[in-house]
């Protein structure tokens, strides 16, 4: 039994010895300085012998966790420093932070009342508005612009049925005898072909005053030179729009309405729809006063240098291929002969642009 008592209290020295060793190593990594725990007897053999060492390890950690803690406090004390002010332009006050004592020359501000900023000019009539006021603007001047097309439309409908009958012998080539009657194949066809072209009467009157009512509304905000961009280009354009349109009704509606006529003549009499019609008058009458914006269009890239006309003429047959597309995308008729007429007015208006440009010496 004294053998068996022996053995085991060599077992638990054994044992308690490892463990004292386990921690002061630990100890020793997690020291800041890389001290290292006082070494202790490993060769105590007894069980009382082992306690101690337990004791006084455990009594050597607490006293190097102090230790740590207290230098690592005061190694914060000793590189805190003061916040840096600055004043939101990121000029450091010379009175505090990292560059106490430097000077550092005063920030310029500019003056707001100056119309001379950075070499830029104030717009001369800019104001600062609430938003809500800018809104009612906007809707006052919409309204009047509706206004207005609402007259015009009103105004077209007491003649709808006189300007129908004058337009219906008008884009047939052929004596007023020989023109092919209209046909109405629904009850409310007649009356909205009244109201298409009594809204397209309202859209003439209207877009002068909606030209004039945004000049209005942003003038305020336009340096000097942007509002001769704005009172050159925007009237250019619509002076554009309404030569397009006359250009369809003189010339494009009479040749495509000749063509319906004859090319069935001896095998079959067209009987013309009037909503058909003149959907197709109106359709190609406005797709027209867009058409001929492309010289506007080609101008203003040029002068913005989006481009340039030697890179149009190199390109100028993708510009033909999209002619096209558009053509017979917008004013597609069964027959075909809309949509090549209209393309073909593009690629005249295209290239009369660029050979203009030309003459004129721009590249």
């Amino acid at each position: 039994m004294s053998d068996e008592s022996a053995a085991d209290g060599s077992a638990d020295s054994v044992a308690s010895g490892f463990r004292a060793r386990t921690r002061r190593r630990r100890d020793e990594r997690l020291l800041p300085d890389g001290g290292s725990t006082p070494p202790e007897d490993e060769g105590a053999d007894s069980g009382s012998g082992s306690d101690s060492e337990s004791s006084s390890s455990a009594n050597a950690d607490s006293d190097s966790d102090s230790n740590s803690s207290a230098a690592t406090a005061n190694d914060d004390d000793e590189t805190e420093t003061p916040p840096v002010e600055t004043d939101g332009e990121g000029v450091v006050n010379p009175e505090s932070g990292a560059g106490a004592g430097e000077s550092y020359p005063d920030p310029e501000y500019p003056d707001p009342d100056d119309e001379d900023l950075d070499g830029l000019e104030t717009p001369p009539d800019d104001e600062e508005m609430p938003l809500a006021d800018h809104i009612e603007e906007m809707i006052l001047r919409l309204a009047v612009v509706l206004l207005f097309g609402t007259a015009g439309t009103a105004i077209g409908l007491l003649f709808a049925s006189d300007a129908i009958s004058y337009i219906w012998t008008d884009v047939f080539p052929a004596a007023a005898e020989e023109v092919p009657p209209p046909h109405v194949y629904h009850p409310l066809e007649l009356w909205l072909t009244r109201i298409k072209l009594s809204a397209l009467l309202g859209i003439m009157v209207a877009l002068p005053t909606f030209v004039y009512e945004c000049y209005l509304f942003m003038r305020p905000g336009l340096y000097p030179h942007e509002r001769k961009y704005y009172l050159a280009a925007v009237p250019t354009s619509v002076v554009l729009a309404g030569i397009g349109m006359v250009f369809s009704y003189v010339l494009v509606l009479p040749v495509l309405f000749q063509y319906f006529t004859y090319y069935a003549e001896g095998s079959a009499a067209i009987a013309y729809a009037l909503g058909d019609t003149f959907d197709l008058i109106i359709t190609l009458t406005g797709f027209l006063a867009i058409v001929f914006q492309i010289p506007l269009f080609i101008m203003l890239a040029i002068m913005m240098g989006v481009t340039t006309r030697r890179w149009l003429a190199q390109k100028r047959l993708y510009f033909w291929a999209a002619f096209l597309g558009l053509s017979f995308m917008f004013t597609f008729d069964p027959s075909g002969m809309a949509p090549i007429l209209v393309a073909i007015v593009m690629v005249a208006l295209f290239e009369g642009t660029l050979l203009i440009l030309k003459w004129v010496g721009t590249e």
